[in-house]
């Protein structure tokens, strides 16, 4: 009940926008790396693999491994190396993809989400130590 009713509240913040199903959202993803930015500002990037697996980089951090699940029309994403589970709506205004946390406030900008330039940067732990 209260992830449909925050589901509400942030579908209404996202501009009345129809939120992508996680089907949609999952054949749009697969196979890329999306960078995650506020005005122009990239915060971090996410590869989608087969099976809903997904490896995450915010910007200056380590690569997480990951995978995501739907809950309704959000896509919810776990990392074993992240406390919790973290739930966003996706939806399309126009040719862009914007998305948003379930938890954000209501005056938080939502995310431009957009094909990456180039693969995740991630490498191995301890390189050049």
């Amino acid at each position: 009940m209260r992830l449909a009713m925050t589901l509400c509240l942030v579908a209404q913040t996202a501009s009345a926008q129809t939120p992508m199903t996680p089907e949609e959202f999952d054949a749009w993803s697969l196979g890329k790396t999306l960078d995650y930015a506020v005005d122009g500002q990239v915060y971090g990037s996410e590869s989608y693999f087969p099976g809903r697996r997904v490896r995450d980089a915010d910007t200056g951090g380590p690569c997480l491994d990951g995978s995501w699940y739907a809950d309704g029309n959000a896509v919810c994403f776990v990392y074993p190396a992240r406390d919790g589970t973290h739930c966003w709506l996706y939806w399309r205004d126009g040719a862009a993809v914007l998305a948003k946390p379930l938890n954000a406030a209501p005056e938080d900008p939502a995310q431009r989400v957009t094909p990456a330039a180039q693969p995740l940067d991630c490498t191995g732990p301890d390189v050049g130590v």
